[in-house]
């Protein structure tokens, strides 16, 4: 994962859009690393953001193509549990696209919005606004503990 760093934003766009998918890292270490390093906070906030909601997105589209018959052949995830997820996905909308920031379950949800067909403008947006804000939320706990 610090390798990445070596490539300065293109590894930090990387390894945060790879955060974003399957991939166990935390894109939190790449975005404080490249602050530590000297990176330029708007920058590096940018680069991060658009990374891993790009990331976001191919999890969008890979729930997209994915097939009730699929989870319940080869998940075995019963019907009627897909049925009362997608009442929750119909009920909260896009709006679950602000959890796509949260540690290890973030990209369970971009699947869900895709794999339940929600709305992809909304849910892209909403999906930006939290993870942009994830990152905001480090920049300014980077710079108020380091001045």
């Amino acid at each position: 994962m610090e390798g990445l760093l070596e490539f300065g934003y293109v590894g930090l766009f990387l390894g945060s859009l790879l955060a974003a998918t399957i991939f166990p890292f935390s894109s939190d270490v790449l975005l404080l690393g490249m602050l530590i390093a000297g990176g330029d906070p708007v920058i590096t906030v940018v680069v991060a953001t658009l990374g891993n909601w790009t990331g976001g997105l191919i999890g969008y589209g890979m729930g997209y193509l994915g097939k009730l018959e699929w989870l319940e052949r080869w998940f075995k995830v019963k019907h009627e549990t897909i049925v009362k997820h997608r009442a929750k996905a119909e009920r909260w909308g896009p709006l679950l696209a602000l959890l796509t920031w949260t540690p290890f379950v973030g990209d369970i949800f971009a699947i869900v919005l895709g794999f339940y067909k929600v709305r992809f403008i909304p849910s892209a947006l909403w999906m930006f606004v939290g993870k942009c804000g994830r990152y905001i939320f480090w920049a300014i706990g980077h710079f108020y503990f380091t001045n």
